[in-house]
């Protein structure tokens, strides 16, 4: 009697969404990363096709769930917007178009070996940027690579900003935090804090707007009813000389 084989199913991995590492080394450090995420989140509102994220952990090779790195600002575009707990590559199509790291000392070696020679020679990003936010070692604190044939080259700081290509934004320290630029109308990107900000000074401003025009109506009201009373006054005193 035949023995009938029976096929095995193939083995389901698990990507992990967390690798148990903090978010970021400082507050300064995660504050920096949030503001940069949501500005960028918000610079492309309007396109479909671009999925901006960070912290997430992305992995690069099918079947191998220790081939992750977790870019701490990454933008790619060509993709879907939607919400993923992990960012597969195969599954994409393609990798990060640009990656910004929010640098320490403590993150040297990974950030400037490991994570460039990743960056460079396996996803090829694009353009990769470095911010060490507390200047513990990277001089300037603000450096950019773009990947020109395959091998990442400096970028040069022009009136102390990077312009990324890719973004169409260019990158630059203002008051000690990394800032974000539109190259077509030079405005700064706000932050959530400033967006917010703006948003009570709007609000506070329509407010005064409202009470004015209030106040306003209300003189006019005043005024038309002191009309309306002379000139009862002078039809009562008419009919008195007639």
């Amino acid at each position: 009697m035949a023995t009938v084989k029976l096929l095995e199913r193939p083995k389901q991995i698990h990507y992990p969404a967390s690798d148990g590492k903090p978010m970021a080394e400082t507050d300064t450090h995660r504050n920096q990363m949030t503001d940069l995420i949501e500005a960028l989140k918000d610079f492309y509102r309007d396109a479909p096709d671009v999925y901006v994220s960070g912290n997430l952990l992305l992995y690069y090779e099918e079947g191998n769930k220790h081939k992750r790195v977790a870019p701490d600002v990454f933008v790619v575009k060509g993709v879907s917007k939607q919400e993923r707990r992990t960012y597969l590559v195969w599954v994409e199509g393609k990798g990060p178009d640009v990656v910004i790291e929010l640098t320490s000392k403590k993150t040297r070696l990974e950030d400037q070996q490991r994570k460039r020679i990743l960056y460079e020679q396996v996803l090829q990003v694009s353009e990769y940027f470095l911010y060490d936010p507390t200047e513990d070692y990277l001089q300037p604190p603000l450096q950019g690579y773009r990947l020109v044939r395959g091998i990442y080259q400096p970028m040069a700081l022009r009136n102390g900003r990077l312009r990324s290509r890719e973004l169409g934004l260019e990158l630059g320290i203002e008051e000690g935090r990394l800032r974000l630029y539109d190259v077509r109308t030079g405005q700064r990107l706000l932050t959530p804090a400033e967006q917010a900000a703006a948003r009570r000074q709007a609000e506070a401003a329509r407010q005064q707007a409202e009470a004015a025009r209030q106040q306003a109506e209300a003189a006019r009201r005043q005024v038309e009813a002191e009309l309306a009373r002379l000139r009862a006054e002078l039809e009562a005193l008419r009919r008195r000389l007639d």
